[in-house]
C-alpha cells in the first residue's frame, strides 16, 4: 500500500498558516534563519516565538545524526545505514528508525538530520557508511523504511544531501557534472521515495550540480523536488551551504547554521532577507511559504503538543549540568541493535563448514586491534576521529557517542565458557612473528581486520576523510597471511566502512572463512558472535560490489584543485553504477553485488509472473501501456496510478539444508536493448525465513514505475518498447529464475 498523506498535510498547512497570520516580519524570518553556529543547545536551532498575543512558538532543535543522537548520553549507537542496508530486510530497517525517532524524541530533538542516501558512487568516498549501498532501489526502500520509522517516532527526519554529493575531497567546490536521466534514475530516486514516505524536510549539499550550488539550483529544488515530487515540507541548507539571500527564490527554505560561515554573526537570511522583503526583490508571498512548511512539518509531526520533550541535553556544553538533564533513552534498543548487526552480517566465504564455530573449536585465537576494545574507551576521539579497537562506525558528524561497545574479545570469551574453548588473543596488528606464532596449533584464527572513513573536516592516519586507497588499515593484510601460514583454518572478519581489494589473501587455502561485519553499531560483539557460533544464520547480503582492483569500478575518487578552482566531476559513467558497470562491460568481481552465503542451502522454483487489475479505469494507465510518458504537473512522478501494484512475481524458496535460515531473493528487470539501461537492474527483494526442508511462497510486487524509464524529451516516465525480461537470484549473478512481462 502506498501511504496518503495528503489529508494530514492539509490539515497541517491549515494549523500552519493560522499560526503565521499572527506573525511579524521578522518573526517569520526567524522562523527560517538559525541563530547561528553553538549559539543553542543543538547543532541547529532556530528560535522561538515569543508567547504574546496569543502567537508563541518554541521553535525548533535540530540535532545529527543518521545513527543516533550525536552529542547525547544514555543513547544507542545503531548500525550504520550501509548494514542497515545489507541486512535487505525492511522490518529491522524500520524499526532501528522508530528507534533512533524514539531516542531523538526523547532528548527534545525536533528535527533529526537523516537518514544520509548519497550512494557509494565512489568506493573510496568518505560518508558511504552513512548512506544504505550502491544502488538506487536498495537505498530507496531503505531511505522510505527509515523515514516511516523515525517519524513514527514523532521526530522529523531530514533526507540528505540533495544531491550528487559522494566525495569529501573538495565537497565546497566540485560540480558534479550529470545528464538528466541519470539524476532521475539513479541519484533522485530515493528522494522520491523519501517524499513519498511524508518526510518533512530535505537537506541540499555543499556541492555544486552542473555548475550551480546544490543550495541555489532552480530546477532541483523548486523543479524536480517541489513540483515533480510534489513535496510538502520545506529545504534546508547543510550547514554553511548557503550562498546567497535570493537562494530564497531559488527554493531554499532554511538556512543553517544561520551565519554566513562558522561564528561570523552574519547571515544571507535574517536582516538581508527583512531588506530584499522590504525593498520589493523577494515577495513576501515567498517567505510565508517557506515559514509555512517549516510550520507545518511541525503541526504534521504533532510537535504542537504539549507532551512533546523540551530539549534537554547541550551538543556543545556536555559538562554543564544545568542544560544537560542526562536522560536515558536507551530503553531496550539493545535488542535490534544485536539482532540488526548480525542480519547485516554477510558471509563471504564458508569452506569445510568452518563455521559455526562450536565443540569442535577446543581452542581459538584472537588477532587484530580490531578484535578488542579500544585503550582508554569507545569514545577515546572525538566524532570517532580514530582508530583503536573495534571499529563499529566511521567518523565525523554522521556519528554518535557509545554508552557502551561490546567487542568481539569480550563476547567472544563469553560464548566460549559455553563450550569450554580455550581463547588467547593478540590485538598487536604489526608483530607478525609472534600473531603467526600464536596461531600454531590452534583449532582457529580469527583475524580481525579493518578500514575507516569519514567526514573531511577530520584526518585520520592520513584520510582527509575519503580513504586514499581501498586496502586494509593497519597492515591487515600482512597480518592475514602471516597467520595464515601457521593456521590452516584461518577466518578472516572485516569491519569496513566500504569495498576493500582482498586479492593478496582470498585465495590462500587456509583461509577457510570470511565474514563481512560491517559497523555494527554498540552491540558489535554481540552480534558478530551471533553469526560466528550459528545462533543467528547469516543472511546479510552485500550492498555493493567487491571488486579483485580498484580500476574496475565506474567511478574513481576525484583529487586536486587548490584555493577557488571549481573542481569538476563528470558522472561519465551515467546509468552504469556499481554492479551494472561490471555487467555491462563484462567484468568480473571479487564478490558481486547482492552476493551473501548462509548455513544452508536455498533453492528456487515456480516463477509466476501475472497481471494485477487496476482498481480505476484510468487514461494515464492506457498511455502508458502504449509507450506515452507521465505528465508534466505538480506531483507527477509520484502519482498513485504511477506506483500502485502492477505485476506480482511469485516463487517458491525451498531449504534443502538442515538448519533453519533466512534468504534474501532478489528481483531484477531486464530491459529491451533498445531502452538504453544497463543489463541488469534492482527492482525488488524481499526476506524469508524458512524451516529445514520446507518451502515457503514468496511474491515480489512491481509497479508501473519500476518498469519506467526517464524520458528526457518528454520530461516523464514511460515504458520502453519491447519485451521486458525478469530476473530472479540470490544476487545480482547468482540468477535463478527467468521469465517476463507478459504482454497485453
Amino acid at each position: 500500500m502506498i501511504p496518503d498523506f495528503g489529508p494530514a498535510w492539509a490539515t497541517a498547512y491549515e494549523k500552519a498558516k493560522a499560526k503565521l497570520a499572527g506573525f511579524t516580519l521578522e518573526e517569520k524570518v526567524n522562523v527560517t534563519t538559525g541563530v547561528g553556529w553553538a549559539n543553542g543547545r543543538c547543532v541547529g536551532n532556530i528560535p522561538p516565538v515569543e508567547p504574546t498575543q496569543g502567537r508563541g512558538w518554541p521553535g525548533l532543535c535540530l540535532e545529527d545524526s543518521p545513527l543516533g543522537v550525536r552529542f547525547g548520553d544514555f543513547v544507542t549507537a545503531f548500525p550504520t545505514g550501509v548494514n542497515a542496508a545489507a541486512s535487505f530486510n525492511r522490518r529491522l530497517i524500520r524499526l532501528r528508525g522508530l528507534f533512533m525517532g524514539l531516542e531523538h524524541k526523547g532528548k527534545g530533538v525536533n528535527i533529526a538530520l537523516g537518514p544520509m542516501m548519497n550512494m557509494g558512487r565512489v568506493a573510496q568516498g568518505g560518508r558511504n557508511w552513512e548512506g544504505f549501498g550502491a544502488d538506487p532501489y536498495l537505498t530507496g526502500e531503505a531511505a522510505y523504511e527509515t523515514i516511516l520509522g523515525m517519524q513514527m517516532g514523532g521526530v522529523q527526519a531530514c533526507a540528505k544531501h540533495l544531491i550528487n554529493k559522494h566525495q569529501e575531497h573538495f565537497r565546497t567546490q566540485e560540480s558534479s557534472d550529470v545528464d538528466d536521466r541519470t539524476q532521475h534514475e539513479i541519484y533522485a530516486h530515493p528522494f522520491l521515495r523519501s517524499v513519498m514516505a511524508g518526510v518533512t524536510s530535505l537537506m541540499c549539499s555543499y556541492n555544486l550540480i552542473n555548475g550551480t550550488y546544490a543550495c541555489e539550483n532552480d530546477k532541483m529544488l523548486n523543479d524536480i523536488v517541489k513540483r515533480e515530487f510534489g513535496f510538502q515540507g520545506f529545504i534546508m541548507s547543510d550547514w554553511a551551504a548557503t550562498h546567497s539571500t535570493i537562494s530564497v527564490m531559488t527554493g531554499l527554505d532554511m538556512t543553517m547554521p544561520g551565519d554566513i560561515t562558522f561564528d561570523s554573526g552574519t547571515s544571507y537570511f535574517g536582516d538581508n532577507l527583512i531588506a530584499y522583503i522590504q525593498n520589493g526583490t523577494i515577495p513576501e508571498s515567498r517567505l510565508d511559504d517557506m515559514a509555512t512548511r517549516i510550520l507545518a512539518a511541525w503541526y504534521f509531526l504533532h510537535q504542537d503538543a504539549p507532551s512533546y520533550p523540551p530539549t534537554n541535553f547541550d551538543a556543545f556544553r556536555p559538562d554543564n549540568e544545568t542544560t544537560n538533564e542526562h536522560i536515558d533513552v536507551q530503553d531496550d534498543h539493545h535488542w535490534l541493535v544485536r539482532e540488526l548487526g548480525a542480519a547485516s552480517t554477510v558471509l563471504l566465504k564458508n569452506v569445510g563448514g568452518a563455521l559455526p564455530l562450536g565443540k569442535k573449536d577446543r581452542s581459538i585465537v584472537l588477532v587484530g586491534s580490531d578484535a578488542g576494545p579500544g585503550s582508554i574507551g569507545p569514545n577515546e576521539f572525538a566524532d570517532r576521529g580514530g582508530s583503536d579497537g573495534i571499529l563499529a562506525m566511521g567518523w565525523g558528524s554522521g556519528t554518535a557517542n557509545f554508552t557502551y561497545l561490546v567487542s568481539p574479545l569480550e563476547a567472544i570469551q563469553r560464548k566460549a565458557r559455553e563450550f569450554r574453548t580455550s581463547v588467547s588473543w593478540i590485538l598487536d596488528d604489526f608483530n607478525l612473528a609472534l600473531a603467526g606464532n600464536m596461531a600454531r596449533k590452534r583449532s582457529a584464527a580469527l583475524v580481525f581486520i579493518s578500514s575507516d572513513s569519514g567526514e573531511g573536516y577530520i584526518t585520520v592516519d592520513g584520510n582527509e576523510g575519503d580513504r586514499k586507497n581501498l586496502t586494509a588499515w593497519h597492515g591487515g593484510d600482512d597480518l592475514v597471511l602471516a597467520v595464515a601460514a601457521q593456521n590452516n583454518n584461518t577466518i578472516v572478519v572485516v569491519n569496513s566502512v566500504g569495498p576493500l581489494i582482498i586479492e593478496p589473501w582470498i585465495d590462500h587455502p587456509n583461509v577457510t572463512a570470511v565474514v563481512w561485519a560491517g559497523l555494527q553499531g554498540n552491540e558489535a560483539g554481540n552480534s558478530l558472535v551471533d553469526v560466528l557460533y550459528g545462533d543467528w544464520n547469516p543472511s546479510g547480503r552485500l550492498p555493493y560490489t567487491i571488486a579483485k582492483n580498484i580500476a574496475d569500478y565506474p567511478a574513481q575518487l576525484i583529487t586536486g584543485g587548490e584555493g577557488q578552482d571549481i573542481l569538476d566531476i563528470p558522472y561519465s559513467e551515467a546509468l552504469e553504477i556499481d554492479y551494472r558497470h561490471f555487467d555491462a562491460k563484462n567484468i568480473t568481481p571479487r564478490f558481486e553485488f547482492g552476493f551473501g552465503l548462509s548455513y544452508t542451502t536455498f533453492k528456487y522454483s515456480g516463477l509466476s509472473i501475472s497481471k494485477i487489475e487496476s482498481p480505476v479505469n484510468d487514461a494515464l494507465i492506457d498511455n502508458w501501456e502504449n509507450g506515452g510518458a507521465t505528465p508534466i504537473e505538480e506531483g507527477s512522478s509520484r502519482a498513485a496510478w504511477l506506483h500502485e501494484p502492477a505485476f506480482s512475481v511469485s516463487f517458491t524458496v525451498h531449504n534443502a539444508g538442515s538448519s533453519f535460515g533466512g534468504d534474501i531473493p532478489q528481483l531484477y528487470v531486464n530491459f529491451p536493448a533498445s531502452a538504453g539501461e544497463p543489463p541488469s537492474v534492482l527492482r525488488g527483494f524481499t526476506d524469508v525465513e524458512v524451516a529445514p526442508y520446507e518451502r515457503e511462497k514468496v511474491t515480489i510486487i512491481l509497479s508501473r514505475y519500476d518498469l519506467s524509464i526517464w524520458d528526457t524529451e518528454a520530461q516523464g516516465w514511460r515504458k520502453p518498447k519491447g519485451t521486458i525480461h525478469l530476473s530472479v537470484g540470490a544476487s545480482s549473478r547468482d540468477i535463478r529464475l527467468r521469465g517476463k512481462i507478459p504482454a497485453e
